[in-house]
């Protein structure tokens, strides 16, 4: 809840939430104003991780992965700024690569 106080999606500028569980990693936007997801990737994706397998690449690899696949699909809805909510986990490692993605993929945060 205090995270969702300070950041809030918007359907121009949607909150990028981050979850990351032991294996894997998930990115979404959010428009929080009328209660919806726009889209969803993650490393279980086939598309995203091909062998569907993040420990083979390894799981910053898969999050980079993510966070680049997300922006493609944002940039193909005309989505360009975005907010982004790392969900209460650390800047570090695998929420980094999600953002360092996202941003490499064309966001803008």
């Amino acid at each position: 809840m205090r995270i969702r106080k300070k950041v809030l999606g918007t359907a121009e500028r949607p909150r990028l939430a981050v979850y990351r569980s032991l294996n894997h990693i998930y990115a979404q936007l959010v428009d929080d104003l009328s209660g919806r997801t726009i889209m969803t990737v993650s490393s279980l994706d086939k598309e995203v991780v091909p062998k569907a397998d993040p420990a083979r690449k390894g799981k910053i690899e898969a999050g980079k992965l993510v966070g680049k696949k997300i922006a493609a699909r944002a940039k193909e809805q005309g989505i360009d700024r975005v907010c982004f909510d790392r969900g209460g986990y650390l800047y570090h490692g695998r929420v980094k690569a999600v953002a360092d993605g996202a941003r490499e993929g064309g966001l803008n945060f």
